[in-house]
């Protein structure tokens, strides 16, 4: 854990170290991460938006990263990662939650099912700018037999969104100076923003019981 908080709080340093060490496999590397975050059930804790801001922050820099490859790569591993997750959640089902495990928790079934009643199919769009939802959302519907020429007309407009969105707005606001100065803070605040979808719902159900 501590390990992983060090990464959140440098990824620039830590991004620019594994640029450096791995060359052109690094973009191997990012795939496989964006891969893991969105289409294996087990890794809901991987960066995912951070990541990409961060990217896309290096890549205005002169340090051999290309812009559209790792607009390209990451989108199609997005897509590929949601593809897989949707067959997952179709094969195993429901009863992948009959025991709360440490990484099936019907908590997390119960907030992405609060994402389809508010967003319906929309949800996986709307759920690639949630983390935990981003993961559990193509798992929800392949469990829910969503059809699957829906899903996929959705899942790639989400990849495109979600991936275009961070990439770019790194490359254009992550390296002000401001920002530069402050980038572990920008780190974290797009993370902050990023959980506000799950974390409003969570916090009404809470006041609700208490009330």
């Amino acid at each position: 854990m501590a390990s992983l908080i060090d990464i959140v709080l440098h990824l620039d340093a830590h991004l620019l170290e594994w640029i450096a060490m791995f060359g052109p496999w690094f973009y191997v590397i990012m795939f496989l991460v964006i891969f893991c975050e969105t289409g294996l059930v087990v890794t809901p804790f991987l960066p995912g938006d951070s990541l990409l801001f961060a990217l896309g922050a290096l890549a205005a820099l002169d340090n051999g990263l290309d812009l559209w490859l790792l607009l390209i790569s990451l989108t199609i591993a997005g897509i590929l990662g949601d593809t897989v997750n949707y067959h997952i959640g179709k094969y195993l089902g429901v009863k992948a939650f009959d025991k709360d495990s440490r990484f099936f928790k019907k908590q997390y079934l119960d907030q992405t099912k609060a994402f389809y009643d508010r967003w319906g199919s929309f949800t996986v769009v709307a759920a690639r700018f949630a983390p935990i939802a981003r993961t559990f959302a193509p798992f929800v519907a392949g469990i829910g037999s969503m059809n699957y020429k829906r899903f996929i007309a959705y899942n790639i407009l989400g990849a495109f969104a979600w991936v275009f969105t961070f990439i770019l707005a790194g490359y254009f606001f992550g390296n002000l100076p401001v920002v530069k100065r402050n980038f572990h803070i920008v780190i974290f605040g797009v993370i902050f923003v990023s959980i506000l979808p799950m974390l409003i719902p969570w916090l009404k159900s809470r006041m609700a019981k208490k009330a």
